[in-house]
């Protein structure tokens, strides 16, 4: 018990973490998959090389979602990756309102991106697109109106 240890003799002992590496993940046809979620909806996203048409549900971005709010929130990381015009996607989404599916398509494109390129994930990242939204509609409660709101209080 005559020795002791100092912090440099700790040193060795807790061992160098290497970096961790992301590796290219794709399909046999060319495809990078990813889940997206948010509130509600869960979304299925491909992302493959090609002339840039975005496709839900079957249909056309633009014409399944048609404000133009939420056709900005798909392609932003796209956008914030200068990929805009390079990748064709192709996403099914359900569950939720269409806020919620935009949401959930924009994290699936999100996440198909890092797999199809790894070295995106840094600039997707700092802008908070692979983070998932984890807040959800709070449940009502018994003895209470919504959530939270009380009944009216009434003195008789």
């Amino acid at each position: 018990m005559s020795e002791t240890m100092t912090l440099e003799d700790l040193g060795p002992l807790k061992g160098e973490q290497p970096a961790r590496v992301y590796v290219k993940k794709i399909d046999a046809q060319g495809r990078a998959y990813a889940t997206g979620k948010r509130k509600d909806a869960v979304a299925r996203v491909w992302v493959k090389p090609g002339a840039g048409k975005i496709t839900v549900n079957g249909k056309e971005h633009t014409a399944y979602f048609a404000r133009p709010v939420l056709q900005m929130i798909l392609k932003q990381p796209l956008v914030t990756a200068k990929r805009e015009g390079q990748f064709d996607i192709v996403c099914t989404v359900s569950g939720g309102g269409l806020s919620g599916q935009a949401g959930a398509v924009r994290h699936g494109i999100s996440i198909a991106l890092t797999r199809f390129e790894p070295e995106l994930r840094g600039v997707l990242k700092k802008g908070g697109f692979l983070t998932r939204d984890a807040r959800t509609v709070e449940r009502k409660k018994y003895g209470r109106r919504k959530a939270r709101r009380s009944f009216q209080f009434s003195k008789r």
